[in-house]
């Protein structure tokens, strides 16, 4: 059987270079709350920098960024507003280039088919020209290969491309093509070669490459559930947990198996405890928690959460849609 493809995460990726430390920002304030994942002061902080100077190119696209996660249609198209504004008077920042084609990348996500294939030329683009202008934009490559592996061949999909990106950085970004070849030969149904070169990642001191390890991981292990296949998904979700004990992924990706099997009281416990570990905030944690508690039977307590969730900043379309509909039958 043929793996499913890996749910598209996001196509704003943020890749480390080897000894050097990619980033997405110039700015050293600013890449360092990135980095850390401190969404909120990045937020205040791009906002105070933009009143002060509203032509900080940095800040603009700080906000931009934070709009693609933010599950709101409205701030998603203003940060492509901004974006082209960007690139109407500075054609040549790299920054700008990524942060439109990840915007545009949410967008395609929850529009038509029509839509949504209107756009997969532009998001390529986007990515292209960052990448053409500064050779060392990881990040725009790692997004780039994200498009090619994503996007069916009619729209530009290419896993030979996506396949050429990795070999490039076989030498000098020896740990990113081991993410970037376990994402083509996932999608091209290479799971055991798949798996291998996963396993043989080699976790530095670099933590934005380590969570984009545990991303691809935790991905791999839905491709499974989408199979169907329990026992192989639960296998996979257990080796990460053994891996890495104090990230989010093991334990949220065994709660999804356990909630898949029926076994509800066992993924509330799972996903609870996911709440708690490292990368959790990246995770659709009371989306999830909502299904199992609903499963169960806990009407007040599915309803909780599904309020939690859809009232929080980081949503995804489709989870979106779906808790809204499940919120609305629990009354």
């Amino acid at each position: 059987m043929r793996h499913s493809k890996l749910p598209y995460l996001t196509l704003a990726v943020l890749i480390a270079t080897g000894a050097a430390q990619a980033s997405v920002f110039k700015d050293a304030q600013l890449q360092t709350l990135l980095d850390k994942d401190k969404t909120e002061e990045l937020e205040r902080v791009a906002q105070t920098r933009l009143k002060q100077s509203p032509a900080d190119t940095q800040a603009a696209v700080a906000l931009a960024l934070l709009a693609k996660d933010s599950g709101d249609d409205k701030r998603v198209e203003a940060g492509v507003h901004s974006m082209e504004q960007c690139l109407a008077q500075q054609p040549k920042e790299a920054a700008c280039h990524y942060a439109l084609g990840s915007l545009l990348g949410v967008q395609a996500m929850s529009a038509s088919m029509f839509k949504a294939m209107s756009l997969t030329g532009k998001i390529r683009d986007a990515f292209s020209r960052a990448l053409e202008i500064d050779p060392g934009f990881i990040e725009a490559r790692a997004a780039l290969q994200q498009f090619y592996v994503m996007a069916p061949s009619v729209a530009g999909g290419s896993i030979s491309k996506a396949g050429a990106l990795a070999q490039e950085v076989r030498e000098s970004q020896p740990e990113l093509a081991k993410l970037m070849r376990s994402r083509v030969l996932a999608q091209d149904g290479k799971l055991a070669e798949a798996e291998r070169e996963l396993l043989s990642f080699k976790p530095g001191d670099n933590a934005w490459l380590n969570n984009e390890w545990r991303q691809t991981c935790g991905s791999f292990g839905i491709g499974y559930l989408q199979d169907k296949q329990w026992a192989k998904a639960k296998s996979w979700y257990e080796q990460l947990q053994q891996l890495q004990p104090q990230a989010a992924w093991g334990a949220y990706g065994l709660g999804r198996v356990a909630t898949e099997q029926g076994q509800f009281d066992e993924a509330v416990k799972l996903i609870e405890r996911a709440r708690g570990l490292e990368g959790a905030e990246q995770l659709p944690i009371d989306y999830r928690l909502g299904v199992a508690l609903q499963g169960k039977g806990d009407k007040a307590q599915a309803k909780a959460a599904f309020e939690r969730y859809i009232a929080s900043k980081r949503t995804n379309p489709r989870n979106l849609e779906d808790a809204r509909k499940r919120l609305s039958s629990l009354g």
